[in-house]
């Protein structure tokens, strides 16, 4: 069974001696560049799962059509966290701290979501997603206004010119699906197509179509280890996209991949998806994990 988490930011020791050196650099502009750091110092790579709120689906709408934001009740947020760290050149690196789900399965989604907007308040977060600009964010912003829950970090960080609502402000909120497709310019893909392209395992035999089935099972932790599984997979096409669009290089990547892995590995025995994530991505990675690491015997690929 999985662990049951509150939204906290209890980190361990080493985290806040690295948001301590990022607070301290983070309007130093890069070395050479004139340009600001980044005003983040985390990662937040974020999904939820929701279930269609039978009191406010109209009784005529087609069965086979998607409902509105508002008419999702959120059932489960999940979300990955990793350390920003700056170097000298403005290229950045990431080490994970956390992959997990707020609250408890025993949690109602007004209680959820308030705590999730405490914990979000608490943090200097760069959010990613995947569709978090059509429907995750726009979910939780409709679900949170319906239990009169206050959001104003979403709304009041920033500036007239960038912030999280702001499209194309992805140092903000990166919508990788939006960001991949050239921000709808080519066809998007689904986060299975996209995890696939770069050996991920992808949904693990399980689907957004299934939760409510699983819901009124009382599945609810399959779930929540469900969505922690899609913030993996979005997780890791980031790091490749940092790496795509110079945020980071290789090397950087390689390290951020390990101390993923390295999660994985050391958290396997209590949350057992977690190391099916692992043993199915290590078996689908024809390609390898790593940038630099050999793929084959011999000398590295570089």
């Amino acid at each position: 069974m999985q662990t049951r988490f509150a939204f906290t930011q209890a980190a361990p020791p080493r985290m806040g001696t690295v948001r301590a050196a990022t607070r301290r650099t983070r309007a130093a502009p890069v070395a050479g560049t004139g340009t600001p750091r980044s005003p983040h110092d985390a990662l937040l790579v974020l999904d939820v799962e929701t279930v269609p709120d039978a009191a406010l689906v109209p009784a005529d709408w087609p069965a086979d059509r998607f409902p509105k934001n508002a008419w999702h009740r959120i059932v489960a947020v999940s979300f990955v966290t990793a350390d920003i760290l700056h170097g000298p050149d403005g290229r950045e690196g990431y080490v994970m701290t956390a992959c997990r789900s707020g609250g408890g399965p025993d949690w109602d989604e007004g209680r959820l979501l308030g705590a999730f907007w405490r914990f979000f308040e608490t943090g200097r977060y760069r959010v990613v997603t995947w569709n978090g600009r059509a429907f995750d964010m726009p979910t939780i912003l409709a679900r949170s206004m319906i239990h009169g829950v206050d959001a104003s970090a979403w709304f009041c960080r920033g500036s007239k010119w960038e912030g999280y609502r702001h499209r194309f402000a992805i140092d903000w909120h990166t919508d990788l699906m939006d960001a991949m497709s050239e921000h709808g310019a080519a066809h998007r893909m689904t986060l299975a197509e996209a995890a696939a392209t770069i050996g991920l395992p992808g949904k693990l035999g399980e689907h957004g179509s299934n939760v409510a089935a699983l819901v009124e099972a009382g599945e609810l932790d399959r779930v929540r280890g469900y969505c922690e599984t899609d913030c993996l997979n979005t997780f890791v096409l980031y790091l490749r996209w940092a790496h795509l669009t110079g945020r980071s290089d290789a090397a950087s990547h390689d390290h951020a991949i390990l101390s993923l892995t390295g999660h994985l590995a050391s958290a396997r025995a209590e949350r057992p998806h977690l190391g099916r994530f692992l043993d199915a991505w290590r078996e689908a990675a024809h390609r390898g994990m790593t940038l630099q690491a050999p793929r084959t015997s011999g000398t590295p690929d570089r």
